[in-house]
């Protein structure tokens, strides 16, 4: 696939601070990727030296095969970008200030005015198109500048919190739409975010974020695997001691643990590569009834967690 951002050891220091510390980042056409982390940890900064809006330390990066640094403009036609917080003109209408964006873009004044109904359609501010913007809320302001990021078509967006004071309602709309720009469109989607379940949900990749440093890159279940190991949870009726030898038995596990308490027959079982089909069909061929499989350990939450934890403990044993 063709790289739309590429960075190789970008670094930027603010005095004895270093905000983002030798980053080595991919982001292909076409795909969704989530950048994770805490407050301070370096992602808004890294989206700054993207756009041009910082200039790295050292290292380098491109942007659609552009230098932001040199020809920070280039970038810009080709970006979309929208910020955690979002500011428009409050006595202009929503269309209005898509209308300022749409001219400061070079957009004619036919196709800017189709455009424009066209993204008003898409966030779902047909309603409110006409009012002031300054009487809009937080989460209104949020899908007009989802709009206004959109009005130049561009290559790349760009989404810092895109979905921050949105109604539930609102954030599957939203999720939807970002999925759509990727499949549909091809555009490529850099999202940061710190809400987990919603990364997961529509993000091909993601790189967590600790400390200005990128810790752990990849899919949720190549995140997962990183170790090696996969824990699966199966739910199985039969003899505990038959169940247990099967499962031991069973390729590449190492570990089985048995259900705990009076609880239902849930096993875990830890497993180099595990092949499920392969342990379901072990235990079948017993004469086991398995009515439940489930993998453990890819929940995004559950990953944050372990990447976040394991890179604390390393500090501190520096």
């Amino acid at each position: 696939m063709e790289t739309a951002i590429a960075s190789r050891a970008l670094t930027k220091r603010y005095g004895e601070l270093t905000a983002v510390d030798h980053l080595d980042l991919e982001v292909e056409r076409g795909e969704i990727f989530g950048l994770l982390g805490p407050n301070g940890a370096g992602k808004t900064t890294t989206i700054l030296m993207l756009l041009g809006l910082a200039e790295p330390s050292s290292g380098t990066v491109r942007v659609a095969g552009v230098d932001p640094v040199r020809r920070p403009l280039d970038v810009k036609r080709v970006v979309g970008y929208l910020p955690d917080s979002v500011g428009f003109y409050e006595s202009l209408t929503g269309r209005e200030n898509l209308r300022y964006t749409a001219r400061l873009n070079g957009l004619s004044r036919a196709s800017g005015e189709a455009r424009i109904s066209e993204l008003l359609d898409l966030v779902g501010l047909n309603g409110a198109s006409d009012s002031l913007a300054g009487t809009y809320s937080r989460g209104m302001l949020q899908r007009l500048g989802l709009a206004d990021a959109l009005v130049k078509d561009p290559e790349i967006l760009i989404l810092d919190e895109p979905t921050a004071a949105i109604d539930p309602e609102g954030v599957i709309e939203i999720l939807g739409l970002i999925r759509s720009l990727a499949r549909e469109r091809g555009v490529t989607l850099l999202l940061s975010s710190h809400l987990l379940n919603q990364v997961q949900a529509v993000c091909d990749r993601v790189g967590i974020f600790v400390a200005g440093k990128l810790i752990a890159c990849g899919s949720p279940d190549e995140l997962a695997e990183s170790d090696g190991l996969s824990t699966i949870e199966i739910g199985a009726t039969g003899p505990t001691d038959e169940i247990r030898a099967a499962l031991a038995a069973a390729p590449g596990v190492t570990a089985v643990v048995p259900p705990s308490g009076t609880g239902p027959g849930l096993w875990q079982v830890t497993a180099v590569a595990p092949d499920v089909p392969a342990i379901v069909r072990t235990l079948a061929t017993t004469g086991i009834d398995v009515w439940q499989v489930r993998r453990l350990g890819t929940d995004l939450a559950d990953i944050y967690h372990h990447f976040f934890e394991q890179e604390i403990a390393d500090d501190n044993n520096l």
